[in-house]
């Protein structure tokens, strides 16, 4: 672990690791709900034409919604859409994913973030959703930990992941923070890919069913295979980090 705080300082230029803010993502880290989303995803762009797998939503996981539509649109139709059919698609993957039922909160993320409170660091949650009634139950299940002001959605920003924009946002949400004072928690490739070009310590926890040489590729300085597994290791492993 040491060697990659090592490496990470050495890449940046950065003088020291000192994290005071833990910026989390939130499907797939914060909720199981990835399978739902995946369900949805298929069969709402299945209506417009557009075959997605389980696996592009996988791979497409943190982007905003609407941007996934516009690429997927291009890819298989080669056609340019405006932001309002974009947004008109993005309505029934969102309509379809309510009509399931609601995910569970991810085993190990509670324990983590009693963790991360009784150090006096920052909880931050950066979703590239634009789902509001996911956006409220934040608060509902995690606001003993998370206050509205440190959420950053798709509303917040017009580039989202894999873009660095949205942890940005997150860093200055957290309270104007450099990129050597927080810590990145992702599950997805572009996710992580948003959290590198931030110049934030990114970990990744695997919760989907991607190989973990994908996140290597896009940069992840550390990864686990489950929250849990994150949650047994974070003492040590903050530890390590401070």
């Amino acid at each position: 672990m040491k060697e990659a705080i090592s490496t990470y300082l050495k890449k940046h230029g950065f003088e020291a690791f000192c994290p005071k803010a833990v910026l989390f993502d939130m499907d797939g880290v914060l909720y199981d709900s990835m399978p739902n989303h995946a369900v949805a995803w298929q069969q709402s762009m299945a209506e417009f034409g557009i075959t997605m797998t389980a696996e592009d939503a996988y791979a497409t996981e943190g982007q905003r919604g609407v941007d996934t539509i516009r690429q997927m649109v291009k890819r298989q139709q080669g056609r340019d859409i405006d932001q309002e059919e974009a947004q008109k698609m993005y309505d029934e993957k969102s309509r379809l994913f309510h009509l399931m039922p609601e995910a569970p909160i991810m085993p190990g993320i509670k324990e983590l973030m009693e963790k991360i409170a009784r150090r006096g660091m920052t909880i931050c949650v950066v979703t590239g959703s634009a789902q509001r009634p996911l956006i409220n139950r934040l608060q509902q299940d995690f606001g003993q930990y998370l206050s509205q002001d440190h959420i950053v959605t798709a509303y917040d920003v017009e580039r989202g992941k894999p873009n660095a924009d949205p942890y940005l946002q997150g860093l200055a949400k957290a309270g104007r923070l450099n990129p050597w004072e927080a810590i990145v928690i992702e599950n997805a490739p572009l996710g992580v890919q948003a959290g590198v070009a931030a110049r934030i310590f990114t970990i990744c926890v695997n919760t989907g069913h991607l190989p973990h040489e994908i996140f290597k590729e896009k940069g992840a300085n550390r990864i686990f295979e489950s929250m849990p597994g994150l949650n047994d290791a974070w003492e040590s492993l903050l530890l390590q980090l401070l």
